[in-house]
């Protein structure tokens, strides 16, 4: 059976629909467009089946492949909508309001059963951030942050806490993927000189720090982010700070730790300083990219050992995605950057493509690991909107740009399970593509009329490093070295090139002192005291008396002088004396 096409929605000012996947690129015929242009939010459920949007009216669900409309809720105001993993519920929030008088509003987040429509419980939650309450892959458990609590429910029983998670100023908390035992990652920030910290724990087992899978502590934490990997080993955390006390990055300072489920942790050492602007598991789960450092940022793919494996050297960019099958990744400078893409095979470490999509606000892969989409979305852009689909092999497929007096506000794959798609062999060739090559003509710089007629002569701000292999070569005997001896390799180094430093500083000097005896010898050398603090007062004394004679030079030249020259000149005999007396007494 042929795999499905999947679809992609589009939301702006136009309305919401959707358009078919490759090859086809049609607007799809299963689902009305609703011409709305007051869509605020949409959602699709994990597999792909349903999807839910808002229109400024109610809150619909339909079946994506019947294009039956399955449920309808009276929420106008719904401006976050998520589904649970197995599709059960319907999560929606709306911003917290209260009442003239003061008395506390109506609860603004609300899960719906989506086979009833019943709505299964209300809460107050304030912040859209981390509004949406948290899963298990089979929904056993759901977990809410509450006031420093972690509140677990269990099988969608939202009447009775099963269990409580008591930490004192609990931050954040991320369940992890997959299948049970559920473990919980948790984030207390660090307060009265205290640090910070991580910790893991397996649900139920929540009796304090020994009962704890792991536990890291770091200091320089405004907030943390938590990352899983897929099979639920290992958490990484980006630990970041608002402002860089030392005031060499602008985005604050970042750090990278390392912490995994047996208890393990260590900080992952980045070669290069500055900011970390992305960090991604590979879906095989015993690898990781970062991309970190001033720009050009360097990218590396470290093992569960945080010990380098490729070195992608530097480039313009600060964004990384593998794909879904984790065989190609793709390493891209958006926001400030213009837009340029580097599709690599992972596991030949080899450069497929590198397409520019300028002026990109999002990239997504698509479900069936051979497509992306990059798109320009308002209000990040509210010119030159559009999406454009790609194959990795960099042929442009599909450019759609809307109207100039519109605008286009996302766009969302339609996603499937792992499975669903079979992951395909590595192509280098490009495919055929109907559209032209979207590459942008090299700029060329400036060149003032004087210089134009001259050959060019390249100059670069930045020396580009080349991508290099870290992993020990197989045919060579030699162990991979320990974290001791790459610290003692690091220091012989560091020694060998001190070394070196003092030995071209001494052949300076050399080559200095010869020419010196070989200057003329009406060169008076300096005769010195021996004392630091005599030397420095006949240094001043002679440094006044040369300013009093050129203060003499411009009253002979008729130069009327202020009062306080005319004192300086009249002081002349006074220092004469003192220098003399001071070279007297050597």
């Amino acid at each position: 059976m042929a795999p499905p096409v999947p679809l992609l929605a589009v939301r702006g000012s136009e309305g919401l629909y959707m358009v078919n996947g490759p090859p086809s690129f049609t607007e799809s015929t299963a689902f009305q467009r609703d011409t709305g242009k007051n869509c605020k939010a949409v959602a699709f459920s994990k597999d792909g089946s349903l999807f839910a949007w808002c229109n400024g009216e109610k809150v619909n669900i339909v079946n994506v492949t019947s294009a039956e409309l399955l449920r309808s809720f009276d929420l106008p105001k719904a401006v976050c909508l998520e589904f649970s993993p197995k599709n059960n519920v319907l999560a929606t929030w709306q911003a917290y309001t209260t009442a003239k008088d003061g008395t506390a509003g109506v609860p603004n987040l609300q899960l719906h059963d989506v086979k009833t429509g019943k709505c299964l419980k209300s809460f107050i939650q304030k912040k859209m951030q981390n509004w949406c309450p948290c899963w298990a892959d089979d929904e056993s458990i759901c977990a809410r942050n509450v006031n420093n609590e972690v509140h677990f429910f269990e099988n969608n029983n939202f009447n009775t806490i099963a269990n409580k998670l008591h930490l004192q100023k609990v931050n954040d908390f991320v369940l992890s993927p997959g299948a049970q035992p559920t473990k919980v990652a948790v984030y207390v920030p660090g307060s009265k000189g205290a640090p910070s910290f991580v910790r893991l724990y397996q649900y139920p087992n929540f009796g304090g720090p020994q009962s704890a899978l792991a536990n890291k502590s770091f200091f320089k934490a405004d907030k943390v982010t938590m990352l899983w990997n897929k099979k639920a080993t290992a958490v990484l955390v980006i630990a970041s700070t608002e402002v860089d006390k030392t005031g060499a990055s602008y985005y604050g300072e970042q750090t990278l730790h390392y912490i995994a489920t047996n208890g393990e942790s260590a900080v992952v050492q980045l070669p290069k300083n500055g900011p970390i602007y992305d960090v991604v598991w590979s879906p095989n789960s015993v690898e990781f990219c970062a991309v970190y450092g001033f720009m050009p940022a360097k990218a590396t793919v470290f093992n569960l050992k945080c010990d380098p494996v490729f070195d992608f050297g530097t480039g313009p960019r600060n964004a990384a995605y593998y794909s879904p099958h984790g065989h190609i990744l793709v390493l891209a400078g958006f926001g400030n950057l213009r837009g340029q893409m580097e599709v690599w095979d992972v596991k030949n470490y080899k450069l497929i493509s590198k397409p520019v999509a300028s002026d990109s606000t999002y990239f997504a892969w698509c479900p069936d690991g051979e497509h992306i989409v990059t798109a320009t979305c308002a209000p990040r852009l509210r010119v030159s909107n559009g999406y454009k689909i790609w194959h990795y092999t960099g042929s442009l497929l599909h450019n759609y740009e809307v109207p100039s007096n519109e605008e286009m506000w996302q766009v969302s794959w339609q996603p499937f399970l792992d499975g669903v798609f079979p992951a395909k062999a590595v192509k280098y060739q490009a495919v055929p593509s109907e559209l032209p090559s979207a590459e942008p003509k090299p700029a060329q710089a400036y060149r003032p009329p004087a210089l134009r007629n001259k050959p060019v002569t390249s100059s670069k701000l930045h020396e580009d490093e080349p991508p290099q292999n870290m992993k020990p070569q197989s045919g060579s005997s030699d162990k991979p070295l320990s974290k001791t001896a790459l610290k003692n390799q690091r220091k012989h180094e560091a020694k060998k090139a001190a070394k070196q430093e003092a030995k071209a500083d001494a052949n300076q000097e050399s080559t200095q002192s010869s020419a010196s005896q070989n200057a003329p010898r009406s060169a008076v050398p300096a005769v010195t005291s021996g004392d630091p603090e005599v030397d420095k007062k006949i240094k001043n004394l002679k440094k006044k008396l040369k300013a009093i004679e050129q203060l003499k030079e411009q009253a002979a030249a008729g130069k009327q002088l202020e009062k306080n020259q005319l004192e300086k000149i009249q002081k002349e005999n006074a220092l004469l004396q003192e220098l003399e007396d001071l070279e007297l007494g050597l």
